[in-house]
């Protein structure tokens, strides 16, 4: 799924170190940031997060806002990409944008001594980019040869098989990077038109981490973001993930098969929320010990890892997984899934797996928060999710609160065997659609 809803449900795992101290921050301007200040090293990390992302493409543009993110630092106002570039390289300042299905997300680090040039520098690119017409074909066809090389991707092909059976019509029922031939027949101005809708005030969330003051961090932020429009395209509307239960099977020649399997989710602000995160750490977490890593992978090798987790969209749930196994394999890995989806529906888990989850998700953080990078992109995080900012400080104990009852509990509400669907990617022996 998208990595930023990736990366902070892994850094759900583990709470920021204790002595990190959140500033709200208010700039004069009235924008909200997040800051964590740090003096020690004279550079800071900053994060900034536009809602909507993918999503937003008008109709018959799919890719459009996937393509306008790849092109923002390809030159603004009078410089091209190669003098956008040397200006940045001058400066020992690093920016980056990407896209995914929920935000447009722009990172960069600079030094303090030249956090005014730098900063006036990203303005520059995030008002004003350039996107001529050489460089959007030079980036569209970056894009193009990648959506080829997805066509004969097994994995690529099943993630799109699952978007599309899970959403159907609705923007995540389809690759946010667009076709060959949506991407083909984008224009400038429907690039301009994605960079509008995209980029606006209406929908900025600010983190920042590193050697500046929260007084400094407003004027900063109010600074970097004028000039853009103060609303943008209108957002997309919740939606359910199909549940159907079953099996897809697209042919695809090869000695293995690519499978994905899943279900509905469960929101973040539900109350249950943690106990279920907890619940798919010991079926399908980072761990070895997990227990279909246990069942499918230790006890009968029928694949190298299978991992499960709960994906939280802005605008829909997901429980999914995913696994690789060699074409005579897949039927029984995908038997053993279902028994350990209804036994686990059925009867819980047990006292020691339960312990054994809640001690890795409160003590493993020490490896995951390393740098003023992470946390910036952490603080974002947290807001997009509406949590408060002591929340590292109370995260521990409400996993260490659920209780072997807790998770029967959620495990019988959440996991349904009948809803539980497997998209195959390959020639499994004995397994055909359902």
């Amino acid at each position: 799924m998208k990595l930023r809803i990736a990366f902070f449900l892994l850094a759900l795992a583990s709470p920021l170190q204790a002595e990190v101290a959140i500033q709200e921050v208010t700039s004069p301007k009235g924008i909200k940031a997040w800051l964590v200040e740090d003096h020690g090293i004279p550079f800071t990390s900053l994060s900034l997060d536009f809602k909507g992302g993918t999503s937003l493409d008008a109709a018959g543009k799919r890719g459009a806002v996937n393509l306008m993110a790849a092109l923002i630092e390809e030159g603004s106002g009078d410089l091209d990409a190669q003098g956008f570039a040397a200006a940045r390289d001058a400066l020992a300042a690093d920016f980056s944008f990407s896209s995914g299905e929920d935000s447009v997300s722009v990172s960069a680090r600079f030094l303090s001594e030249n956090r005014d040039q730098a900063m006036a520098l990203l303005h520059q690119a995030l008002v004003n980019p350039l996107f001529d017409q050489t460089s959007i074909e030079r980036v569209r066809e970056q894009v193009l040869s990648g959506l080829r090389s997805d066509l004969k991707d097994p994995s690529a092909i099943a993630a799109n098989l699952e978007r599309a059976r899970s959403f159907g019509d609705h923007p995540y029922g389809s690759d946010g990077s667009g076709t060959v031939d949506s991407v083909t027949a984008l224009t400038r101005d429907d690039i301009l038109a994605a960079h509008q809708g995209a980029l606006a005030l209406d929908r900025v969330t600010v983190g920042a981490a590193g050697d500046i003051t929260a007084a400094e961090l407003g004027q900063l932020v109010d600074a970097l973001v004028e000039g853009l429009p103060v609303t943008g395209a209108p957002q997309p509307v919740d939606v359910v993930a199909q549940q159907k239960g079953g099996i897809t099977v697209q042919d695809f020649p090869g000695p293995q098969s690519v499978v994905l399997f899943g279900q509905g989710g469960i929101g973040f602000d539900d109350p249950d929320y943690y106990a279920a995160s907890v619940l798919n750490e010991i079926i399908g977490g980072g761990r070895f010990t997990a227990r279909l890593m246990t069942e499918v992978r230790e006890k009968r090798g029928l694949t190298y890892g299978i991992g499960t987790a709960l994906a939280n969209y802005d605008h829909a749930v997901l429980l999914s997984g995913q696994f690789q196994a060699s074409n005579d394999k897949v039927a029984e890995a995908i038997s053993v899934i279902r028994a350990q989806w209804a036994l686990i529906a059925a009867e819980g888990v047990s006292q020691q797996e339960l312990d054994d989850a809640k001690t890795y998700m409160t003590g493993a953080y020490p490896l995951r928060f390393d740098g003023n990078r992470r946390i910036a992109n952490i603080l974002v995080g947290m807001q997009t999710l509406g949590l408060s900012s002591d929340y590292p400080k109370t995260r521990n104990a409400r996993i260490e609160a659920v209780t072997l009852a807790d998770v029967k509990r959620v495990a019988a509400k959440l996991l349904q065997p009948q809803d539980l669907h497997f998209t195959v990617v390959g020639q499994p022996t004995g397994v055909v659609s359902e």
